[in-house]
């Protein structure tokens, strides 16, 4: 028999599953040596290089979309180019205004991250939530992935490929909402959760309402059109009328005269109306009344837009189009009011430019009058540009409508900023004695009905 030498007690190979291997101090010193060091360094590239290469890729597959997309059309009839771009944006224009407003609800995460604003604290949120550089990776990906859908559908069709044209929009569309609905440990399945919880209790506005759920809910108004467009995409997949011609008739199922148009866009308004009723039950304050009514003066300027496709032409003119008219600028003046005198604190509103560390931020926002200028003005001016974009006579204009509904993007954008800051001001004046950076969260009970300064 032949003795076989067992290997020594410190040999690499003798370690357990998912250890680190035990090196000799021979082996340790020899990869501390100089020379494996500087090879190290020099078989890792710098981040500087790493990002300049990503960007170099990104410039490069977005002109590559570019020029596959204008290719395209350019290839189609002149008298079914519009139609044909219409219903190619519809498709596509709710992902891209989706991923606009993950985009920036990244920038206010890195503002807050920056400022003595704890939003963590405010949405009530834990270690695991979503920070404003996963917020960004997030939307990276979906600006490569729509684009993307968007130049294959345009490049098939115009090749004659109608079927797989047709297709790519429902693949895309299955694969996220595969990726919402995923329940397994993958793509930050927490906050999937979290989000999805959200938008549960919006919908059924059974309980008490956190901060989380009227928050969503206000953006979510101003998501409406992307809602509706939504809507109208699934609608055309399910009846097989995605690269055809069978959407074009206004009257059909899926066309532009559908009664499901005014009742998708006023469905955020009315869950948050209900939001303010359930509220007012908790908390008993007449405030919460006076914001349901905000939100019910929205509701004539849908339906009455709609109605200019169900009536005579005369009484259009005549009588409903006076009364939408009326009720828009009575729905933005009012949101208008309430966005400065409730949602806000003008006294204190440019705290959340002031930065802990210095940065140019600070010193280009913090106490600077013209930042009260500009979000009152620019506030007002979108509060009244916003109520086209609800207005379904007025959809066919569709550049129009995605650049008014960017632009409600970009007001809510802003508008985040101090309602979050007014919040974060609520919670530190309830409880004086809250320390900033402490581990104890408001309960939901004390921010519904133990304060008496809570209006949501």
């Amino acid at each position: 028999m032949f003795e076989v030498p067992l290997p020594s007690a410190k040999s690499p190979h003798l370690r357990r599953a998912g250890s680190r291997p035990i090196f000799t101090d021979q082996e340790v010193n020899e990869m501390k040596s100089p020379s494996m060091a500087a090879s190290g360094v020099a078989m890792m590239p710098s981040p500087v290089f790493l990002w300049r290469f990503k960007v170099v890729l990104f410039l490069l597959w977005g002109i590559s979309c570019c020029k596959i997309g204008w290719d395209s059309v350019m290839r189609m009839n002149a008298d079914k180019r519009d139609l044909f771009l219409y219903e190619a944006f519809l498709y596509f224009n709710p992902l891209l205004l989706v991923t606009l407003m993950v985009w920036l609800w990244g920038v206010n995460l890195w503002i807050f991250s920056h400022s003595s604003v704890n939003y963590a604290k405010v949405f009530d949120l834990d270690h695991t939530h979503l920070t404003h550089r996963e917020i960004w990776k997030c939307a990276t990906w979906m600006i490569i992935i729509v684009p993307t859908s968007m130049a294959a559908y345009l490049y098939l069709y115009s090749h004659g490929e109608v079927s797989l044209a047709a297709s790519q929009p429902v693949i895309l569309y299955a694969a996220i909402l595969m990726v919402l609905i995923f329940p397994f440990e993958i793509f930050y399945l927490p906050s999937r959760y979290y989000l999805l919880r959200t938008v549960w209790r919006i919908m059924l506005p059974l309980q008490a309402i956190t901060f989380s759920d009227f928050f969503l809910a206000d953006i979510m108004t101003s998501m409406s059109k992307v809602f509706s467009d939504l809507e109208r995409s699934v609608c055309r997949m399910v009846n097989k009328q995605v690269a055809t011609i069978a959407w074009f008739e206004a009257d059909s199922v899926c066309g532009s005269h559908s009664v499901v148009i005014p009742v998708v866009l006023v469905f955020p308004y009315l869950c948050r109306f209900f939001q303010c009723l359930r509220q007012y039950k908790d908390t008993r304050e007449r405030t919460c009344l006076f914001n349901a009514l905000k939100y019910s003066t929205a509701i004539p300027v849908i339906f009455l837009s709609a109605l200019k496709y169900h009536v005579f032409p005369d009484s259009w003119t005549k009588f409903y189009r006076p009364l939408w008219l009326i009720s828009s600028v009575i729905n933005s003046l009012y949101s208008f009011y309430w966005d400065v005198t409730r949602d806000w604190d003008l006294s204190v509103f440019t705290r959340i430019f002031k930065f802990k560390n210095p940065h140019i931020c600070t010193n280009l926002l913090y106490g600077r009058k013209w930042v009260y200028y500009w979000v009152i003005g620019s506030n007002l001016i979108f509060r009244c540009t916003w109520t086209y974009k609800l207005s379904a006579h007025l959809r066919h204009n569709y550049l129009t409508v995605f650049t008014i509904t960017a632009l409600e993007i970009m007001r809510r954008f802003q508008w985040i900023f101090f309602r979050v800051e007014n919040e974060w001001n609520k919670i530190t004046s309830s409880k004086p004695s809250l320390e900033l950076s402490g581990n104890e969260i408001p309960k939901e009970e004390d921010r519904l009905l133990g304060s008496a300064t809570h209006n949501v």
